[in-house]
């Protein structure tokens, strides 16, 4: 065992510890030992355990449900914390570093290897453009107040790892540990009320200022390193390889609450959020810098002053005062910006940029590369607007409103057109300088909010914002229709306009369709820069499979690729991809350097979603090591792409991918029982109830192709069923071995990066499934017709686990990672309770009505929260 482990697990069992002696304050010893009980029964045997562990949780009082999820939620959410931190923690000269901290000076030496000259190396490493795109759904499930805690918890973890603390000093740590772990106990996990979009966005803003906002500048310092000593070259000032973006208040998909005024108030509260962060770095900066000697340029700029970059700084402070003020009041009453505000992000990198290289002709470069530089790479990468706010509709929206404005001027109905007259009239409006609409017209509702959200894009910034993407998208007159609507609104500035092709015929449809608009002259000059698509993972998957919808996005990647190139556009894939396998989730090192061949250019663009950006970025220390796996995989997938997959290759994976969504297809469409086994077998009912996002989990009232991806994931995962991220691979890989393609199929999982991700990421979630549990909830709350269609479903897991084993070599899952193979064994310790009792609180509250605040219907949702810290997933 390794030091890691021994480490880990003294931490576990510290936290452990202290929240027993917590709860054993409020509920006393008895109630301590009926925990400890129920530990035991689901650690001794968990092959023989069930029924022992069902007794046991059996016989608890109705008023003890809560308190017994509560324990072993919170106990979930403590592993989690020292997980992440041992991620993190302090190591000793003589331990190896983790590969997350190795991976770009190895690659750079590898790149060396390959031929790459230092000058180009550097040059193209500081011309990345990664774009991470934070998005609220499903959000957290653990309430702001709770994460802050966690954080705090971390930290102090991090306090105790010093070897050279006295005994005194290690019970400070101790009691400040207890006191956090108390005041968490005595925290409500589950919010009472729904979070608003902005209430999402304020919680986006919190992971920058808490955990980004010191990561990015120290992980830019390491790049610098890195490339210094791979290249002797610097990372130059204006470089900024990672960028953030936001859905949060600008995702109106399916989301009522996301309107043209919440994105106003959002982008003005990031512009408040930027200003008051910036304020902090200067005014301390202002406080440091206080030397006399100073360049001839910043002398023009200040004059005599004794102390010339006080006399910047401290312009520059009451500019960024002035912008604060007036985004605050613009909140309330829209107001023009005065000339004090600040308005262009070089208004702010300027003053910080004269003062750094006045300090560096001075002889001063060791100052102005402390505090100063961390400063201006902030302001480089987060600007004035902190994040750029993409805006998201669903096509339909857009149909329905020109179908609108075309019956009011006389002209028929858009929606009934063909795609042909569709497209004559919107080149014919686009190319038209008249506006298109009277000034008098008065539009439905649903019209009035497409178009006051088109006005709030015309007026805003364009640094302020991203891209507007159009889910649902499917044809070229989808992306001209919100060209022409923006235009309507008065925009004349440059705008990319994102089609996101989600299911599996809008995917094999994408390259025709940007085929069709790089053709149209009027559309080519319009595009400013490369041509943006979006890829959609989570719908597709619901759609079709995993194993059909992957194949479907790389062959729409690899088509998109070959179409920009033979038009001489530059592509900008963004990658839509969720936080779990079964929607496209997974190590994003691996899924990066899985790409295509060219459709990684030195540009990336993806979603970061909900809990897992707690998990990627809510500490500094784990955020620099997620920033620099993306760098990494960014750059190599760039200059060390993979190879063409074999034509072979590409047949076995035609096969595979057909017979994968037919038998996906088989038991989600077609099976007429699937649906209700679906309802009475998850808590996707109870979903619905649960307070995790501002947006419905559903888009319309009708059956599984009404329900957002999210909420599939989640009732699958709760279960531990896990359905949705390896349904169909199980037939696609029997059928294969049956046509006697085992070698070429090791042959591919050994040479095709693609193909070994995707089995990968396979593996892993078939170790995180558990057909014992999945069959525990069908015991307690399936009708008696439909027990067999789980006992199907489960013959159908078995046989996907048995497949991967022989394709892998192991006798076990993960044989090959055996600290994430023993930490989810330590999990289902505290897991298997949380199964059992949600089981039965589901079978108890269901045909019931419940307020929210009931004991029972708190702890469903307690279970429910602790599932989804344990298994480290929600949607």
């Amino acid at each position: 065992m390794t030091d890691i482990d021994v480490r880990l697990r003294e931490d576990v069992h510290l936290l452990g510890e202290l929240l027993g002696e917590t709860i054993r304050q409020q509920h006393g010893e008895a109630f301590v030992q009926k925990i400890e009980a129920i530990r035991h029964s689901a650690k001794a045997d968990r092959s023989g355990a069930g029924e022992q562990l069902s007794s046991t949780l059996d016989s608890l009082a109705d008023d003890e449900l809560l308190p017994v999820a509560r324990a072993f939620n919170q106990f979930l959410n403590l592993a989690n914390i020292a997980e992440q931190y041992q991620l993190i923690h302090r190591r000793s000269d003589d331990q190896p570093l983790p590969f997350e901290a190795r991976v770009l000076p190895e690659l750079l030496a590898r790149l060396k290897q390959a031929g790459h000259d230092e000058r180009g190396l550097a040059e193209q490493l500081a011309q990345l453009q990664i774009e991470l795109v934070l998005t609220a759904h499903p959000t957290e499930v653990a309430r702001r107040t709770l994460i802050q805690k966690y954080d705090a918890i971390a930290a102090q973890l991090a306090a105790q790892d010093h070897r050279d603390l006295t005994e005194a000093e290690r019970q400070q740590v101790r009691e400040r540990l207890q006191r956090l772990i108390a005041e968490a106990w005595h925290t409500e996990e589950i919010r009472r009320t729904r979070p608003t979009p902005v209430d999402e966005a304020k919680w986006g803003f919190a992971v920058i200022e808490h955990s980004l906002w010191q990561a990015i500048p120290n992980h830019l310092r390491k790049v610098d390193a890195a490339l210094h000593a791979a290249t002797g070259q610097r990372l130059p000032l204006q470089a900024a390889p990672i960028r953030f973006a936001s859905w949060m208040g600008g995702d109106r998909d399916g989301n009522p609450n996301v309107t043209a005024s919440v994105t106003r108030e959002v982008l003005l509260l990031a512009r408040w959020m930027a200003a008051d962060l910036f304020l902090r770095d200067v005014d301390a900066l202002a406080a440091e810098l206080s030397m006399q000697q100073a360049s001839a340029a910043l002398r023009e700029q200040v004059g005599d002053s004794r102390e010339p970059y006080r006399a910047v700084l401290k312009q520059l402070r009451e500019r960024l005062r002035a912008t604060r003020a007036w985004a605050h009041a613009s909140l309330e009453v829209t107001q023009p910006a005065g000339p004090e505000v600040l308005v262009d992000n070089q208004q702010l990198i300027a003053p910080l940029q004269l003062c750094h290289a006045s300090l560096h002709a001075c002889g001063m470069g060791v100052i102005a590369d402390g505090p100063l530089l961390d400063c201006l790479r902030r302001a480089v990468t987060f600007g004035l607007f902190l994040v750029r706010l993409d805006v998201r509709q669903d096509a339909g929206r857009h149909r329905d409103a020109l179908s609108e404005i075309t019956a009011y001027l006389g002209l028929g109905h858009y929606a009934q057109w063909s795609e042909v007259q569709r497209m004559d009239f919107l080149q014919a409006e686009l190319n038209n300088p008249r506006p298109l609409l009277p000034a008098h017209f008065q539009a439905e509702d649903d019209t009035a909010e497409v178009l006051a959200t088109c006005r709030e894009v015309a007026s805003a910034p364009a640094a302020s914002l991203g891209s507007y993407v159009i889910s649902m998208a499917g044809a070229a007159s989808d992306v001209l229709a919100v060209q022409l609507l923006l235009k309507e609104a008065g925009l004349t500035r440059p705008m990319r306009v994102v089609p996101l092709f989600e299911t599996l015929a809008d995917l094999d449809n994408a390259g025709p369709v940007i085929e069709q608009l790089l053709q149209l002259q009027g559309y080519r000059a319009s595009l400013q820069g490369p041509q943006e698509v979006m890829i959609g993972y989570s719908d597709s998957a619901k759609d079709a499979g995993t194993t059909a919808a992957a194949w479907a996005q790389y062959r729409a990647q690899e088509s998109l690729v070959n179409i920009c190139r033979a038009h001489d556009v530059e592509l900008l894939l963004f990658h839509g991809r969720g936080g779990t396998v079964g929607r496209g989730g997974g190590p994003a090192h691996a899924a990066i350097l899985s790409q295509p061949p060219g459709s990684v250019a030195g540009r990336f663009r993806t979603t970061e979603q909900g809990e897992m950006i707690r998990f990627k970025f809510g500490l500094p220390g784990i955020a620099e090591q997620n920033l620099n796996l993306y760098l990494a995989a960014v750059l190599e997938a760039t200059l060390l792409p993979p190879p063409l997959p074999q034509p072979a290759w590409r047949q076995v994976m035609d096969q595979l991918a057909s017979d994968g969504v037919a038998a996906y297809r088989q038991v989600v469409r077609e099976n007429s029982d699937f649906v209700e086994y679906f309802r009475q077998s998850t808590p996707e009912q109870e979903l619905g109830r649960l307070p995790l996002g501002s947006r419905p989990a559903k888009r319309r009232a009708g059956g599984i192709e009404s329900l957002r991806a999210i909420p599939w994931i989640f009732g699958w995962t709760q279960t531990r069923l896990m359905l949705p991220a390896w349904l169909g691979w199980e037939t696609a890989l029997d059928n294969a071995l049956a046509r006697g393609e085992g070698d070429l199929l090791g042959q591919m999982r050994e040479q095709w990066p693609f193909f070994r991700t995707r089995i990968d990421m396979l593996e892993m979630v078939l170790a995180k499934a558990d057909a014992q549990i999945a069959e525990a909830y069908d015991q307690r709350l399936v009708q008696p017709h439909l027990l067999g269609l789980g006992s199907h479903l489960r013959d159908l897991l078995s046989q996907s686990c048995e497949l991967v084993l022989g394709l892998t070599g192991q006798s076990v899952l993960l044989a090959h990672s055996p600290d994430t193979l023993e930490f989810i064994r330590l999990r289902n310790t505290y897991l298997d309770p949380l199964h059992r009792l949600q089981a039965e609180l589901l079978a108890r509250t269901r045909g019931r009505e419940a307020a929210l605040d009931s004991p029972l219907e708190q702890a469903l949702l307690v279970t429910v929260a602790g599932i989804a810290a344990g298994l480290r997933n929600t949607g």
